[in-house]
């Protein structure tokens, strides 16, 4: 974000002159909404599991007991695991519905600042795009002014008369032009950063839950996956999850790995255990479609109050 600042302080001076009203007015919000977004993921709770919170973060998310199990105990906090969450080694506590550590904002993305962190992705996104669009613009102007059939398409243009034209127009503006370039650059990183992203919400998974995922699908290609169903009238016992839970879609099955390639038969379940043969034959419990997701991103307290519980 340093480096958002000093191209900020590079570009606006020289460039503000030249900008239309209503692309000055766009300024104030296009180049405060990031910061905005930055202290607010930064400053928030990720959502840290205590002792006093510990019984309303057990009611977020059932275990799908698929790759998030109950009676797990976080050997630091000594609290049990809720579902979804993951202990942070660098901010040394246990974080609700856990994506990751994010070193640019110092603080864990998780279950309380998710929405805070996508709304920061998304409007520097458009930052470094629209930067883009404008600074190429304003080059295009002075370059007009000397060759009025100038376009930056380069109609009847060859690449080095290109290139040559928009290299005098960046030594004309070089602080315009160098953070033109640098936003022309970097915009696509952002975008496949935020993309990613999107797809998680999509999928209805966290960056942390990606990768059990991923170590799931390796056991399923080596035949160490099993399935059975659990009983629909399976007694919970509090000590170790929830009696319920705010989510509106409770496990029907459970999974086991055995690196033996044969499956436990200590486990609770009923019938026979099934081998996985792909991935994709396994519900992932987390994802209610797009909107919902959405809904529990942005709206995470009581998101489906008004949703019928089933399990």
């Amino acid at each position: 974000m340093a480096l958002l600042g000093v191209s900020e302080v590079m570009f606006l001076p020289p460039a503000w002159p030249l900008l239309s009203t209503f692309r000055r007015c766009n300024a104030f919000i296009v180049v405060g909404l990031p910061w905005l977004f930055l202290y607010a993921s930064a400053a928030s709770d990720p959502g840290y599991i205590t002792r006093s919170n510990h019984s309303q973060q057990m009611s977020l998310y059932p275990y799908n007991f698929v790759i998030f199990y109950p009676g797990q105990s976080c050997r630091t906090c000594l609290l049990l695991k809720p579902a979804r969450s993951k202990h942070c080694s660098i901010c040394k506590r246990c974080i609700s519905k856990h994506d990751h550590h994010c070193i640019f904002i110092n603080n864990c993305v998780g279950y309380g600042n998710y929405q805070f962190f996508l709304s920061l992705l998304a409007s520097t996104a458009f930052l470094s795009t629209y930067a883009t669009y404008v600074g190429l613009s304003i080059l295009s102007g002075l370059i007009r002014i000397e060759i009025p059939s100038w376009s930056l398409g380069g109609k009847d243009y060859s690449w080095s008369q290109y290139f040559n034209t928009l290299a005098w127009a960046l030594n004309q503006q070089m602080r315009i032009g160098a953070v033109t370039l640098l936003c022309l650059l970097t915009s696509p990183l952002i975008i496949g950063l935020l993309s990613y992203h999107l797809y998680l919400v999509w999928a209805g998974m966290t960056t942390n839950e990606s990768m059990k995922w991923s170590d799931l699908q390796a056991d399923i290609s080596d035949g160490y996956a099993f399935i059975r169903s659990l009983p629909k009238d399976r007694q919970k016992d509090d000590r170790y999850e929830p009696l319920w839970t705010q989510w509106p879609k409770e496990s029907e099955y459970i999974l086991t790995r055995s690196h033996d390639g044969l499956p436990r038969h200590n486990i609770i379940g009923t019938g026979e255990w099934e081998p996985v043969w792909k991935i994709d034959n396994i519900d992932n419990l987390y994802d209610l479609g797009l909107a919902q997701n959405l809904k529990d991103i942005f709206r995470p307290t009581n998101s489906f109050k008004n949703l019928e519980h089933t399990g």
